[in-house]
């Protein structure tokens, strides 16, 4: 399946971010820490160019410890701020203000010399759909000052928020790009939740699924189903499907509602903490492009 979804909401949005690119400071980006790099729109860089940058890999409890740590390196190394967060319980919120005041240093200190004091750092937040933009506002300002939701989309307009006297954030609506070069990238999205589940063929997706696990985390899947992990994806769906009753009339297994328990366990954490893309896959990718 060729997975994409870019709604008309989404070319205004853009458009909207270019006109008010000149009034910010500083870019906010938030990514999903289950994929750091297919969770980040590659018109970001090009839009917040000359920008201070912070990079949030939101999400991280969700995600390989191991994993967030290099994820995070991977990002200072090329000239970001890097915090791993959780915005719904607030982990790792109270490093944001460093975090901002060190990607401002410079802003800062040439606002000094030309007699600027005491003006906010204006931020802008982007990212892409339901990737906690709304809710780490909320969080950070200990109140809820902007809608929020567990679907992507929520978000259709601009909103200023003033934080406190140093920092005023722009939340913006997320947005993806119009096409994927690489279907791995939609496929990951997909899984995360980024991609309405309307438009996903879920029995790929947990195929999909089981083939990475385990490769990358063997013992997930007949830890959390107690089934054996040989075989085809298939064979492993329809014992899933076995262990946890998912069965239609007569007795067959019902591959489509156990395909949506996978997916399900998946994005809430009980298949245990899963990152989709490691740094060294993404950087031999990069390198095998430019050859």
């Amino acid at each position: 399946m060729n997975y994409q979804w870019y709604p008309g909401h989404m070319t205004r949005a853009r458009r909207m971010m270019q006109e008010d690119i000149r009034l910010i400071d500083l870019v906010i980006e938030l990514t999903d820490a289950r994929a750091p790099c297919s969770s980040r729109n590659p018109d970001i860089d090009e839009l917040g160019k000359n920008k201070a940058r912070l990079i949030l890999l939101n999400k991280s409890d969700l995600a390989d410890e191991q994993q967030n740590r290099a994820w995070a390196e991977y990002f200072r190394s090329r000239g970001f701020q890097a915090v791993q967060i959780n915005a719904r319980s607030g982990a790792g919120i109270k490093q944001i203000t460093e975090a901002i005041r060190e990607a401002c240093r410079e802003k800062t200190e040439r606002d000094r010399r030309r007699g600027i004091q005491n003006r906010p750092v204006r931020a802008m937040v982007v990212g892409i759909p339901n990737v906690g933009k709304s809710t780490f506002i909320n969080t950070l300002a200990g109140k809820a000052c902007t809608k929020t939701g567990n679907r992507p989309g929520v978000t259709k307009g601009k909103q200023w928020i003033r934080l406190n006297k140093q920092v005023e954030m722009l939340d913006t609506p997320g947005i993806l790009w119009p096409k994927f070069e690489d279907q791995s990238v939609g496929l990951k999205l997909a899984v995360i939740g980024t991609i309405r589940d309307e438009l996903l063929q879920t029995e790929e997706l947990a195929l999909w699924m089981f083939d990475y696990l385990r490769a990358q985390y063997p013992g997930r899947l007949s830890g959390r189903y107690q089934i054996a992990e040989e075989g085809s994806g298939g064979e492993l769906l329809g014992r899933v499907a076995a262990a946890r009753g998912c069965l239609l009339k007569g007795g067959l297994p019902d591959l489509e509602k156990a395909a949506a328990l996978v997916v399900d366990d998946f994005r809430s954490g009980r298949l245990g903490r899963v990152t989709l893309e490691t740094v060294n896959d993404f950087e031999t990718k990069e390198s095998e492009k430019e050859q």
